[in-house]
């Protein structure tokens, strides 16, 4: 099997979960590889992503680390045959690739979590809005992958209504003009359709809350097939970051449910969107 000189994050994270097994059962690559047939080497290229492994291979490092979680074994094993060319595929050499980690993971998911306070959702938002936010970058983009990161960020709305999808938006988010007022109310409208679609649930977290301090935790939240296998994103200084350790996502979990508490209904934030995109 050929070496993989720029693995996906989707990838990486089959490695990270065979090491989390390996590790878990208190074995060395050198024993693992010894109980397997190979050479240690071949263990640590599967670890670090640079190697495929068949499903027989998985099922049988599975069973050596004494893995008893048959959904969990399951769940790797499909993501190990997965051979799944989406249409992120066409971006390869264009965009960063954080760009096409995140449309698989979204593609992949189960169900979509994201909590946002400065900018509206990326798949909900419209392409003028899109737009906008590339265009302010520092320094400016090339007309092309202007255009590519626009045409990227409204393909990602595929996810939407293919999975549970919901999004908390803090009233910044929705009161903060990116572009013109025009924009801006189209935007809005673009929120109360989407709103109102099977599967998608919008909420809004308004300035006048008392007692809120979540502002610093923004994230999208990515359901896999086991909870064991969900990721949660967030922005970094340095880039994006996919974050998939058990404790970790425990935490966001719990987080994510406070954020939820202190949001308003679906249907309070319908009326919420409504009243704004009147006063615009």
């Amino acid at each position: 099997m050929a070496l993989r000189h720029n693995p996906t994050a989707r990838q990486v994270r089959l490695a990270a979960e065979l090491r989390r097994l390996r590790d878990n059962a208190g074995l060395t690559s050198r024993q693992a590889a010894a109980l397997l047939g190979v050479s240690p080497p071949q263990i640590s290229q599967i670890e670090a992503a640079i190697a495929g492994v068949s499903e027989k291979r998985l099922r049988r490092l599975a069973a050596h680390y004494t893995c008893t979680d048959e959904e969990l074994v399951a769940a790797l094993a499909a993501m190990a045959t997965d051979r799944t060319r989406g249409w992120w595929e066409e971006y390869r050499g264009q965009l960063p690739t954080p760009f096409l980690d995140l449309a698989e993971l979204e593609h992949h998911a189960t169900f979509l979590r994201e909590v946002q306070f400065l900018y509206i959702p990326g798949p909900l938002q419209t392409e003028d809005y899109a737009r906008a936010v590339f265009s302010y970058r520092v320094p400016e983009l090339p007309d092309g992958e202007l255009e590519l990161r626009v045409r990227h960020r409204m393909q990602r709305k595929t996810v939407l209504g293919s999975a549970p999808y919901e999004a908390i938006i803090h009233e910044a988010a929705l009161r903060i003009m990116v572009s013109n007022r025009t924009a801006s109310r189209a935007q809005l409208a673009h929120l109360l359709e989407l709103s109102g679609a099977e599967r998608i649930a919008v909420r809004v977290i308004p300035f006048a809350l008392e007692g809120f301090a979540g502002a610093a935790s923004a994230m999208v939240h990515a359901g896999g097939v086991v909870p064991k296998l969900d990721t949660v994103v967030r922005d970094a200084p340095h880039g994006t970051v996919f974050i998939d350790s058990e404790a970790q996502l425990g935490a966001f979990r719990m987080l994510f449910r406070k954020v939820e508490d202190a949001a308003l209904t679906c249907e309070q934030s319908r009326d919420f969107i409504h009243r704004l995109t009147k006063e615009l």
